[in-house]
């Protein structure tokens, strides 16, 4: 007892020069002659008070002082020390006033601490509690701290709360508990009603995670509300918050079972719902019913735009991005494709047409396709699949494939001028570079084909001070890796080996391989040329790879991950993830080049391919036998060979209409029809001479000294009034161009702040990634409900503000703002 009694009285002192300590019970005289303070004199109180008086005030008057009386203080009127004693300080020795003493707190705060011991009676919580103590703390606030120390929250309401309801979604009540043994139970239901509009006979913490659930949904359909708009406040902060989310998902999935939200979200239109999303029932109900009306081509692609992008900013986004994807994509094709009209006028114009717009069908088909692998919800999209399958197929492919192949048939040799043909990849594209005296490195990448080229084109062109140019090619035929590598490397003459490898021979020099390769590039450069795997290139660290590219002229770097997925039957059905892996691989290819001095790339392929997602018809194998004189090689989509008989399955080329030196002849099957293989897949095929597979990307990369990327424009539009009546404001935010390749995405906060910089509204986080280029698709909605701080603000101005967060922080400046006026009446409490 006496070290405390030490310890309070040594506080005391630091504030006090003479402290009063009267022994009610008289029962501490021990206690005070074995207490020592530093510095401070000890005397009695016995009948000596005005001597005591002139001592302390006169003869003393910088020295400290500890009066002590055995017994009670005497009433004021009796009491010759009440006007020292009003000027100073009182010891009080009662278990409430030592822990207000410990706590330098007022004996003010008594009727907390008595009605409250059982808190006072841990030190651990004693000491979290005076961390947050403030000179200026009210008994509320003092409550409501005491509130935080036993839940372990901040000291917020609704931090308060967030704590609470995680505890209670892991199953745990320690919170609540100690909440009740320290008598603060009737305070925390009180401040839920003052906050929340929260009332029961019986309040519980599971009553009112359901009463929040239910009105919060109920704010946003037609149901019945009995909290207040601060209530739909909490649960928007609480969702978004990456501390507390996985409670809020918990929580979520069991009210929305106890509150029937599935039975009810049946009888709804999904397009009242798509602003909501406090429970993961409504995504799928939405991407159920998205689904149907896709493939019932009752919504246009883009109203499917639309409102996936307004899931987009949704709490299960990340979970169904896939699928929200892949329902945009199958709307997008099936909508572009009753559009198209697949008609052309000859081989040159077929080509052209396809590197125009066609090529945008399959993109579409192959983005549409990795989505849904990549979801994971095969039965849920598959009837939009069979949809998109049977329309690609059939309306697309084929009727293409067969349109194309008329042009091919009447070709007298294979060409599209004035398409450049891709054995004059170096004449046309990396001999400039060298008359220049400029160093040019060229990326191949086997089976890119022209769409995947496109749309590496565009992540090239959002990288800060990278431009890019694509430009389609026409690959030699047959369309197959040993023929288009060749193609593309230096060569007066290209010539199929004469024997069963299928080898091909540059100017008599065999082709296959890094290291013929590279003797094939040094021939032609003095030396000065080099070819390198993607792979092997990436491991070398900045001194080796720019060493590398300071000894040659041109070096050509091989990328091999489409191919090497699509043509293994057990992984072809992986083509489509291979070729978003290869986009990734192109990029930091690209990076480590330029940072390693690279200022010039170019970005090719050797063949594309055709790829069906679905085991293909007997149909789309050809019955016809290959057959001739000597059949020297065989694939899915040719056959190589001598004296090979001819067939109306087949289209023959002799090597000098495709260009090609010596005697071999080539047959190639009509349209998009395979040959059967043994051990091969079908589904992933090049060799033929389909769009898909002989149209190819040549992309012109240059790194720039410059930044040339800036972020879109956005602007809030006022409507007619600049006052705020009611509990919520609805707003349109406006994008103020479409986002390209240099123009890119702003993602930004809004909410509505007081002067002093509180918020007394929701906040949104929108993304403003629009690329239309009608302005009224470039309009974002936003209503924000108003807190019941907004209250305190009424006659004030507050702002609406667009935040923007710094890169790579978690704060944010103020990127634009426009002023209101608060005047609401007390009608704007009935808004719900």
């Amino acid at each position: 007892m006496s070290n405390r009694v030490s310890q309070a009285l040594t506080k005391l002192f630091e504030r006090h020069r003479i402290v009063f300590w009267y022994d009610t019970k008289q029962e501490l005289r021990s206690d005070f002659e074995a207490v020592s303070v530093p510095d401070v004199e000890k005397l009695e109180i016995a009948n000596n008070e005005y001597g005591l008086k002139y001592r302390v005030l006169r003869e003393s008057p910088e020295q400290k002082f500890l009066l002590y009386k055995e017994g009670p203080q005497p009433e004021d009127l009796d009491n010759w020390l009440l006007d020292v004693q009003l000027a100073h300080g009182e010891f009080r020795t009662d278990q409430v006033a030592i822990w207000l003493s410990e706590l330098e707190l007022g004996l003010e705060f008594a009727e907390v601490a008595q009605a409250h011991t059982e808190f006072f009676q841990a030190i651990r919580r004693k000491e979290a509690l005076k961390k947050l103590l403030k000179p200026d703390d009210t008994a509320g606030q003092l409550r409501l701290k005491m509130l935080a120390v036993c839940a372990g929250s901040e000291p917020r309401m609704d931090s308060v709360v967030e704590t609470l309801l995680q505890q209670l979604a892991e199953g745990r009540d320690d919170g609540v508990r100690l909440i009740e043994r320290c008598g603060l139970d009737g305070f925390l239901w009180e401040q839920l009603t003052r906050f929340y509009g929260y009332e029961a006979s019986e309040p519980s913490l599971r009553d009112f995670a359901l009463e929040l659930f239910k009105s919060c949904y109920a704010m946003g359909t037609d149901g019945e509300v009995r909290l207040t708009g601060d209530a739909l406040v909490f649960l928007k902060r609480w969702k978004d918050s990456r501390q507390f989310e996985k409670g809020f998902e918990t929580l979520s999935a069991e009210c929305a079972e106890v509150l029937g939200i599935e039975q009810d979200l049946g009888r709804r239109d999904f397009r009242d719902l798509v602003e909501l999303d406090y429970f993961r029932l409504i995504d799928q109900k939405i991407i159920s019913d998205l689904v149907r009306a896709v493939v019932g081509r009752t919504v246009t692609s883009g109203d499917v735009a639309l409102w996936v992008r307004q899931r987009r900013q949704g709490h299960w986004y990340g979970e169904f991005r896939h699928l929200y994807e892949a329902i945009e994509f199958a709307a997008r094709f099936i909508q572009m494709l009753s559009e198209a009209s697949l008609n052309m006028d000859s081989l040159t114009e077929g080509v052209q047409r396809y590197s125009r717009t066609w090529f945008q069908l399959d993109q579409l088909y192959r983005k549409f396709t990795y989505h849904v692998r990549m979801s994971g919800q095969a039965s849920l999209m598959g009837e939009l699949s069979e949809r998109v399958e049977n329309l690609y197929s059939n309306n697309y492919l084929l009727k293409l494939g067969d349109a194309f192949q008329i042009h091919v048939d009447a070709a007298p040799r294979w060409e599209a001028y004035p398409v450049v043909q891709q054995k004059a990849f170096f004449e046309h594209w990396v001999r400039p570079y060298l008359r220049k005296d400029k160093r040019i490195c060229v990326i191949i990448s086997d089976a890119m084909r022209y769409e995947i080229g496109d749309e590496l084109l565009g992540l090239i062109r959002q990288e800060d001070r990278y431009s890019a140019e694509l430009e389609p090619a026409l690959s030699t035929l047959p369309s197959y890796t040993q023929l288009g590598m060749a193609a593309l490397l230096p060569n007066k003459s290209l010539a199929i080996a004469d024997n069963d490898t299928g080898t091909v021979l540059v100017d008599g020099q065999s082709s296959q391989g890094t290291t013929n390769r590279t003797k094939i590039l040094q021939a032609a450069l003095d030396g000065r040329g080099q070819a390198v795997k993607a792979e092997d290139f990436m491991q070398l660290n900045r001194e080796e790879s720019r060493e590398l590219l300071k000894g040659h002229d041109v070096l050509y770097i091989y990328h091999n991950r489409i191919d090497h997925t699509g043509d293994k039957m057990h992984s072809e059905g992986q083509a489509f993830e291979a070729a978003e892996q290869t986009l990734g691989d192109l990029i930091r290819l690209i990076k480590k080049l330029t940072a390693a001095n690279a200022n010039n790339l170019l970005i090719t392929a050797d063949h594309g391919f055709i790829y069906q997602d679905h085991e293909l018809d007997e149909s789309d194998f050809l019955g016809d036998a290959v057959s001739g004189d000597d059949v020297r090689y065989r694939d899915r989509r040719f056959v190589l060979g001598k004296g090979l008989s001819t067939s109306p399955a087949f289209h023959h080329f002799s090597s000098e209409q495709l260009g090609l030196d010596g005697d071999m002849e080539v047959q190639i099957p009509r349209s998009i029809n395979r040959l059967r293989l043994k051990g091969s897949g079908s589904r992933f095929v090049h060799g033929g001479a389909c769009l898909q597979e002989v149209v190819i990307p040549v992309l012109k990369v240059n790194k720039k000294r410059q930044s040339d990327v800036s972020a879109v424009e956005v602007d809030i539009l006022r409507g007619a009034s600049s006052v705020i009546t009611s509990g919520q404001l609805a707003v349109t935010v406006y994008q103020s161009a479409p986002v390209t390749e240099k123009v890119q995405p702003r993602h930004l906060r809004a909410g509505i702040y007081t002067q002093s910089g509180e918020l007394i509204s929701d906040s949104h986080e929108l993304s403003f990634d629009l690329t239309s280029e009608n302005p009224r698709e470039r309009e974002l909605q936003v209503r924000f409900v108003l807190s019941r701080k907004a209250d305190e603000a009424n006659g004030q101005e507050v702002f609406l503000k667009l935040e923007e967060q710094h890169a790579g922080t978690s704060h944010y400046k103020e990127y634009k703002s426009l002023r209101y006026l608060m005047r609401r009446s007390f009608t704007s409490d009935f808004d719900f």
